[in-house]
């Protein structure tokens, strides 16, 4: 464990660790098969408090440092990487408000998401722009004194249970450049935003994905985060640092249970009369496995420490998310290969590791993008 963590902070670290071991891992498997959401999990999550993890104390939350958030994260994706799904995306869209919100929209609704009370996600993606986000076309047009708002979003997550989001949308399509013409606001549910699709997945199963409707759906200008139109990539982006060290803690979390899993496995499944784990052929694999795991959280925690102090960290985040991910990825392939059969099997959690993981490549960001964001801060921040 860090130095860098308080005894507070391992107090929690410790009571997340004794959930998932009584109340989760045990369900893991049930929930997944049937692709079950696990609402009383989500009821223990509130009591342990981490719809506030990441929200400030002034507001209810617990205001934890994202390295410490980190690893949270990566504890759960450790045991089921659809949980911390549920409280990622949420708590980007509390970063959106904290960030970038008016006094009077944070205390508004940042007690109520600290609580779980008001749960929700971003909703960023459209069926026709995903990592082009200045592509999007939702549009909210003036009215009055709020906004009337049309438009689809799609892979939304918390988009069924959830009940409030942060909604990017055009408020001006003609703007040039086109992220001055775009704006977020808080969206709770109701007339004219409707859940149009429930989204079957791969993996990451239990957890709500969702595409949203929006046909005259109207909200106040009071909900326009940040009172000013044309923050709404600014606001978005902000975010999305902390959510990509998310998804870094993530692959950090499957890529170390697909490795604890095989070397466990490597000890007690035995070929030509000795456990395979004394062939050379499993040991490099194992040795590659281990040496992703320790550099993924190694950036993870760095990219983490960097938010933390305040500083830009797209290149740290982007960083840690790429390399997790994709260690998540191999890691999961490898495991499958250790077990054989078994590996393929529905029995074990192996074949489970392997189909969450490839969805870090993607989310929130794919890993294209992140290395184009690495190649342009490097040389933004060592001009020749």
């Amino acid at each position: 464990m860090s130095d860098t963590l308080s005894d507070d902070d391992r107090l929690i670290l410790e009571a997340v660790e004794k959930w998932l071991e009584r109340d989760v891992r045990p369900n893991v498997l049930a929930l997944d098969h049937a692709d079950e959401y696990p609402e009383e999990m989500v009821e223990q999550m509130k009591e342990l408090g981490l719809f506030g993890a990441t929200i400030p104390e002034e507001y209810g939350g617990l205001g934890l440092s994202a390295e410490t958030y980190a690893r949270i994260v990566e504890k759960i994706a450790e045991t089921w990487m659809s949980l911390s799904g549920i409280f990622n995306s949420h708590l980007i869209m509390a970063a959106c408000v904290a960030r970038m919100g008016t006094e009077e929209q944070k205390r508004a609704y940042l007690p109520r998401f600290a609580t779980g009370e008001l749960r929700g996600g971003l909703a960023l993606t459209e069926p026709d722009a995903g990592t082009d986000l200045q592509g999007i076309r939702t549009r909210a047009r003036r009215e009055g004194d709020g906004y009337v708002i049309d438009g689809t979003k799609t892979w939304i997550t918390n988009g069924i249970y959830g009940q409030c989001f942060a909604l990017l949308v055009k408020t001006n399509p003609d703007a040039e450049p086109r992220h001055k013409g775009m704006s977020m606001f808080i969206a709770e549910k109701g007339p004219g935003f409707s859940v149009s699709k429930r989204l079957e997945k791969l993996g990451y199963k239990g957890i709500d994905s969702a595409e949203l409707s929006f046909d005259g759906y109207r909200v106040g200008a009071d909900k326009l985060i940040g009172g000013v139109e044309g923050k709404g990539l600014q606001a978005a982006l902000s975010g999305l640092e902390l959510g990509r060290i998310n998804v870094a803690a993530r692959g950090c979390g499957l890529a170390s249970a697909a490795l604890k899993d095989s070397v466990k496995y490597a000890q007690i499944r035995s070929t030509f009369g000795k456990p395979i784990g004394q062939h050379q052929a499993i040991q490099l694999k194992l040795g590659e496995m281990a040496t992703r795991c320790r550099a993924a959280s190694l950036l993870t925690y760095d990219a983490a420490r960097a938010y933390d102090r305040g500083e830009r960290c797209d290149m740290e985040a982007g960083m840690a998310k790429y390399f997790a991910s994709e260690a998540a990825v191999a890691n999961s392939l490898e495991a499958m290969r250790i077990h054989g059969g078994y590996g393929y099997s529905k029995e074990l959690h192996v074949e489970r590791y392997y189909r969450d993981a490839p969805l870090m490549c993607i989310g929130e960001g794919t890993n294209e993008m992140q290395r184009i964001i690495i190649a342009k801060q490097l040389m933004e921040r060592h001009p020749a």
